[in-house]
């Protein structure tokens, strides 16, 4: 039973994420050569950045407001393709339905943040975040 409710609440946090996401700007991926970040950031707090490394190590990045920042860090930059993935709360909310535990006493509230969730990938060569199509072998 509790496999099925926690199937249940990701398929509601996903199609939630897409409601959101299909009347709204998207977050932008931008970088420079040590550094991920992202524009169109409004409406969004408490944001989670997990990045996969090429080596199997996992990263995160936590910003309560603005965009977070990924920076390459250290003398030992792993080159290949960098995974991410970014949860938020939106500045919507819905309605929360059912027998859901939303706070006791003056906390509870009868309405939740609509839930944000995107992915993507940078790649890093040499040491550096490049832009795939700037690759050229020599």
């Amino acid at each position: 039973m509790k496999m099925m409710t926690t199937g249940l609440v990701f398929a509601a946090l996903l199609g939630a994420s897409a409601v959101w996401a299909s009347d709204s700007p998207k977050p932008v991926q931008q970088h420079n050569s040590n550094a991920v970040w992202f524009e169109n950031w409004t409406g969004l707090s408490n944001t989670s950045m997990v990045i996969s490394k090429p080596d199997g190590e996992l990263a995160t990045v936590f910003a309560a407001t603005g965009t977070p920042v990924f920076q390459l860090t250290g003398t030992e930059v792993v080159d290949g393709i960098y995974r991410y993935e970014l949860t938020a709360a939106t500045d919507k909310t819905e309605k929360v339905s059912g027998g859901l535990n939303n706070g006791r006493g003056s906390a509870a509230k009868d309405e939740v943040a609509v839930p944000f969730y995107m992915n993507g990938h940078f790649t890093v060569s040499r040491g550096v975040i490049v832009t795939p199509e700037d690759l050229k072998e020599e």
